[in-house]
């Protein structure tokens, strides 16, 4: 069904928009409004309700915002109101800038960027009239509380709205705590509640987005969902079996290039990558930076050896500014070829222009993460959104490690696509303590208020704020621990100060983010550096560890230096797929069972890639997995979970606290023992463990230390927090639960 053309008077919403932006919108050419634009212009024009616009990338959610929140400020003359713009990236700050600016200029609308690229000299000229459209991160803002803190009353007087662009990347992070702590302390500042303006991908469930974006009155959040129909989708998933570099298949090559040194295997992928993408523009999503520079070297080669230019260009957080922005310009002129191979920095709404296809090497971190890659092809009208998927595999042999005999890589790509097309995604992980951002949160409103009691920061962070996960007994040990630390000072009238150290902290430009960019640790081996990586799942002493193709045992844990000690472990040939770093939603593992479950045709993969998934149905079939729940394998007792990694975390936690050396295997959870007999014990004591008994199991994990704030923290209070990040501590306990009932 068409939408009402702009301008008919079908178009109801498009009179109620001021006429300086009717005559813009028929000067760009438009002939109708979109859904999101149609429905968005009656819920936003009168600045009296929060509202979140959820449309799919390219479906004019900015516009859908920007064009009734205009025509309000218009209905002033001059303009004396303003607008807050709350970004995630400096990169998408500047993309709106470019957008608005225009029109905005036009209205007579003042347009400012503030962060650390912008003059001191344009933000003075906000602060001196504060009106118009401010873009701005959480970060800067706030700086502007810890700096501005006794004129933000009046910078933010005459503030009509707080838009939060892709909300949905905030939910259950760091930042988004942050995000939303600011926003309550933006309606303090006030004296009012400010409107609140979401503007987000589709969630699987809105009413999550809501409880965030307000998070003590969801219910009364108006949610536009656009219901234009989904774009076409091609999709083509390609096995491959994985092959040794051919300086080992063909020894003597004289002069060995990088072809010539890296897995066979990856060669095929990136000579198929650069056949099908030469000559357009593409994204191409590898799992880890590494990859990403390897395939950009290979592509790039590729094109020196048939005479072209190079039409490949890497992108992520680690290289500089002025690269990212050189591939970013390559893509968005659309005067030559150009491809991105690129991490999770171009998954947001960046403006690169439009791109022909995605390419997502080994399986996808999530569906919500494939889907919003996929939102970036085929924005031209008429075009379809092309992904490609490349799936390496082992070549089998007898001691072929389970993850390998299941296909794990292949099958999981197929079962996020299956879901992507249903339309399920992974709803955020909201619900966490997140006692780090709340450390940050009492020095920043202590430096914006010049001190405040404890009972004021209660009300403002937990009972009115978004701290509600945190009681009173550990907001207590919170505060005592900053005390201990010369964080905090507390004067003989209670009113709470900044120590000598927390000045020390809030005076330096680093005290405004909320989260660390030092996430990676080191894994060392004797004197030896193996490299280092983002860890993210529980550590201990004992526990096995797979790493650059290898079985590793850790040693020990060093929390303060990053630093994971190993030594070789004898465990067996570690499998060729080890997840990607992200954790596995319990439905995506449940899909997965059914494809290997399930014996119909899976349409989307190439020949390969089919040979591959029968493979891995009849072991699975020859096994009896699709009722057994618990098996012998290589000499380890195997409990087939299917359930999502902060399930299976929390029960290698608890096993391990048991005294037995299990791990994640993805779909199943390994234990070092032959025989399901003492397994089976375990797992009915682990069933009936207290809160106060699985509390005692966290006391091994080494890496606690997950978010910036952490060392400020008791440790009881870092061990709960990790748990409510990390781990699925109940769902564990049911899950030992069914798994003892299968052992009978």
């Amino acid at each position: 069904m068409s939408l009402p053309a702009s301008g008919s008077t079908d178009s109801r919403s498009f009179d109620l928009l001021d006429e300086r932006i009717r005559r813009w919108i028929w000067r760009e050419g438009w002939t109708e409004l979109r859904d999101a634009q149609e429905r968005a212009v009656p819920a936003l024009i009168d600045a009296d309700r929060d509202v979140i616009i959820a449309a799919a990338t390219a479906a004019g959610k900015t516009e859908a915002a920007f064009l009734p929140i205009l025509s309000n400020l218009l209905r002033d003359a001059p303009c004396r109101g303003s607008v807050l713009y709350i970004s995630p990236l400096k990169a998408l700050i500047n993309d709106q800038w470019s957008r608005l600016d225009g029109l905005c200029e036009a209205l007579q609308i003042p347009v400012t960027g503030w962060h650390g690229d912008v003059s001191s000299g344009r933000k003075q000229r906000f602060v001196k009239n504060p009106t118009g459209v401010l873009l701005i991160t959480p970060e800067s803002l706030e700086a502007m509380f810890v700096t501005r803190g006794a004129s933000l009353a009046a910078t933010f007087g005459a503030l009509r709205y707080v838009v939060v662009d892709e909300l949905h990347a905030f939910i259950g992070s760091e930042r988004g705590m942050q995000l939303q702590s600011l926003m309550q302390r933006v309606d303090r500042v006030c004296g009012r509640r400010v409107p609140r303006v979401g503007l987000s991908a589709t969630l699987g469930d809105m009413r999550l987005a809501a409880g965030f974006l307000r998070p003590k009155g969801a219910a009364s959040v108006q949610i536009v969902e656009s219901a234009e129909a989904g774009q076409e989708l091609k999709i083509l998933v390609k096995g491959y079996v994985e092959k040794p570099p051919r300086i080992q298949s063909e020894p003597g090559i004289e002069n060995p290039g990088l072809e010539d040194v890296v897995p066979a295997s990856t060669v095929d992928v990136a000579n198929h990558m650069y056949k099908v993408l030469r000559g357009s523009n593409n994204l191409i999503f590898p799992n880890s930076r590494r990859q990403v520079e390897l395939y950009a070297d290979l592509l790039r080669r590729a094109c020196e050896r048939d005479g072209y230019p190079n039409e490949f260009w890497p992108h992520h957080g680690s290289l500089s500014k002025e690269l990212r922005e050189q591939t970013e310009q390559a893509l968005k002129k659309g005067d030559r070829p150009a491809s991105a191979i690129c991490t999770t920095t171009l998954e947001l709404g960046i403006d690169i222009g439009a791109v022909k296809s995605v390419a997502q090497v080994g399986a996808p971190p999530s569906v919500a993460s494939l889907r919003q890659r996929l939102g970036r092809s085929g924005r031209r009208k008429g075009e379809a959104a092309i992904l490609r998927c490349y799936c390496v595999e082992a070549e089998l042999h007898s001691g072929s490690d389970l993850s390998d005999r299941l296909r794990e890589s292949l099958v999981q790509s197929v079962a996020m696509v299956n879901l992507l097309l249903r339309g399920w995604f992974e709803p955020p992980r909201a619900g966490g303590m997140h006692p780090s951002t709340l450390v940050q949160q009492i020095l920043s409103i202590i430096a914006e208020r010049g001190g405040a009691r404890a009972n004021e920061l209660w009300d403002t962070l937990v009972a009115q704020g978004p701290f509600g996960a945190i009681d009173k007994a550990t907001f207590t040990a919170i505060l005592r621990g900053l005390g201990a630390r010369d964080l905090l000072v507390q004067e003989a009238g209670g009113l709470l100060l900044h120590g000598t150290a927390g000045e020390r902290l809030v005076n330096h430009y680093a005290f405004y983010a909320s989260f660390s960019t030092d996430d990676e640790f080191r894994i060392v081996a004797g004197a030896r550096v193996l490299g280092s990586v983002p860890v993210s799942r529980p550590l201990a002493p004992g526990q096995g560890l797979v790493f650059g193709g290898q079985r590793w045992r850790v040693q020990e844990v060093d929390a303060a230096k990053k630093t994971v000690y190993v030594k070789p472990d004898q465990g067996g040939v570690p499998p060729v797929f080890d997840g990607n770093g992200s954790l596995v939603h319990d439905e995506v593992r449940r899909e997965m069972f059914n494809v290997l479950k399930d014996g119909a045709p899976v349409v989307f993969l190439d020949s390969t890639g089919r040979e591959l998934l029968e493979e891995a149905r009849r072991y699975f079939a020859s096994n009896e997995l699709a009722t057994r729940a618990v098996f012998t394998h290589g000499g380890n007792t195997v409990l087939a979970t299917w359930s999502g990694d902060w399930i299976n975390d929390a029960l290698v936690v608890l096993l391990r606290a048991e005294g037995f050396d299990a791990w994640n295997q993805g779909p199943t959870v390994s234990v070092r023992v032959q025989g399901a007999a003492s397994v089976k014990d375990a797992l009915q004591r682990l069933a009936a463990l207290t809160p106060a008994q699985t509390a005692d199991a966290l006391r091994a994990i080494g890496n606690i230390d997950n978010e910036k704030w952490d060392s400020t923290l008791p440790d009881d209070v870092k061990r709960s927090a990790y748990a409510s990040l990390r781990l699925d501590l109940p769902g564990a306990q049911a899950l030992a639960r069914r798994l003892a009932a299968a052992c009978e």
